[in-house]
């Protein structure tokens, strides 16, 4: 499926220079970019899924050691 992505020129601009410190094509940056993006987004979100069981499970002994 074929998308259109509107950028202003700035964003244009700075896809070109990804593009081009990377030596790929802007299309490439660009997926590229999106892939990163969201699996940051996911281990970010499992991370602080973790923590909050981690605290959840420990939360007596953490209790403790504050003391």
């Amino acid at each position: 499926m074929a998308m259109t992505l509107r950028l202003t020129d700035e964003d244009e601009r700075a896809l070109a220079l990804l593009a081009e410190a990377q030596g790929i094509s802007k299309q490439e940056a660009t997926v590229r970019a999106i892939r990163d993006a969201a699996a940051r987004r996911v281990h970010q979100d499992r991370v602080r899924d973790l923590s909050a069981a981690a605290r959840a499970r420990y939360a007596d002994v953490l209790e403790r050691l504050g003391r």
